[in-house]
């Protein structure tokens, strides 16, 4: 299959060509996918995000690779819903560092009444600041979608994780129609998708290929697209699953960039255990967005600097954001903090 062919967008994907395209040798995936990549971005740009954890632990779900599910023993603290004041200083921090996009992640099975005027409160806090906007919530009823989108929010992550078939042995909590039908109403809402899966759980080739068949398939693409390596924690149970081989992990990078050419595919969770040389195939596979930070959510991340040496090292730019006049940047920074420093933004989320 030529690079040509396979950059055109498709929604009919069947396992067979997917596998197909797995079992390719290896150089011949990595140069198709690469080609399909120069179509539709510039090769030496990557999207920056930045993932700040504004409430942590106790989650009801039972998501057996998750540190956060109240099911398991993990030694994780749980904390507080952060105040908004600190969410904005935060958003702040990455701005400044050099992400574009700030998303904010609960562990939650879904957003309660309570918690939403919160929840948008933060949305119309870091848009101001002129950052893309991002949150992960768990599911989401038509409502609060809608208030999402309202208060200005770009993203909503929510990850299918794995394929249909597998998706069982993982979580019982929460169904793959619950899943997909979150992401329908952001679709709906006019918000942007960012869903994606994670790699070392014990699944199949096929349920890797069914994943991404999964998110290929849908009535449009996401726009982002996080393949994440599983990152073993223990009092998990997938504590002492065995380690994804790091071709296998670049392979599932390229099939992604084939089958969505136009979105981002971003390399997420598990980036601290790559070394420089597997990054580096990870970007050539078409991977063209990362977080950047010490930390993604409860996990390890690269730190900052180390991923800007390794920018400069591979000539690689951050994406460019749009700017706004500094004076009118800087009224909104400073508007958005002062309406947050005498509010009472801040409850036991865990109660």
């Amino acid at each position: 299959m030529s690079a040509t062919a396979a950059s055109v967008t498709r929604h009919d994907w069947r396992l067979a060509e997917v596998k197909a395209l797995f079992e390719q040798p290896f150089n011949d995936l990595i140069f198709q996918a690469q080609g399909v990549h120069r179509q539709h971005f510039d090769a030496n740009r990557v999207q920056v995000s930045t993932l700040l954890s504004i409430k942590t632990g106790a989650c009801p779900e039972d998501c057996k690779y998750c540190p956060q599910s109240g099911h398991y023993n993990t030694g994780l603290d749980k904390e507080k819903l952060m105040e908004v004041q600190k969410v904005l200083e935060a958003a702040a921090e990455a701005k400044a560092i050099g992400s574009t996009r700030f998303c904010m992640g609960a562990a939650w099975k879904h957003p309660s009444a309570k918690d939403m005027p919160y929840v948008l409160k933060m949305v119309e806090g870091v848009k101001a600041l002129g950052l893309e906007t991002c949150m992960t919530l768990g599911k989401l009823d038509q409502e609060q979608t809608q208030a999402l989108a309202a208060a200005g929010l770009d993203y909503y992550n929510h990850n299918l994780d794995t394929s249909p078939e597998f998706y069982g042995n993982i979580i019982t909590t929460r169904t793959y129609a619950d899943r997909l039908e979150t992401l329908s109403y952001v679709r709906e809402s006019g918000m942007k998708i960012c869903s994606g899966g994670i790699l070392g759980m014990g699944e199949s080739l096929n349920d890797r290929a069914g994943l991404l068949i999964q998110l290929a398939n849908l009535p449009e693409h996401p726009e982002s697209v996080p393949i994440n390596m599983l990152v073993k924690v223990k009092g998990t149970p997938l504590a002492d699953e065995q380690d994804v081989d790091p071709f296998d992990f670049i392979r599932m990078l390229a099939v992604a960039r084939i089958m969505m050419p136009k979105s981002h595919v971003r390399l997420s969770a598990g980036r601290e255990q790559m070394n420089e040389q597997m990054q580096a195939l990870a970007f050539l596979a078409g991977a063209n967005s990362i977080f950047y930070g010490e930390k993604l959510l409860t996990t390890g991340n690269p730190q900052a600097d180390k991923d800007m040496l390794l920018f400069k090292r591979l000539g690689i730019q951050p994406e460019a954001r749009e700017e706004h006049d500094d004076e009118v940047h800087q009224a909104a920074i400073e508007q958005a903090l002062v309406e947050q420093r005498d509010s009472k933004l801040f409850y036991d989320a865990t109660a």
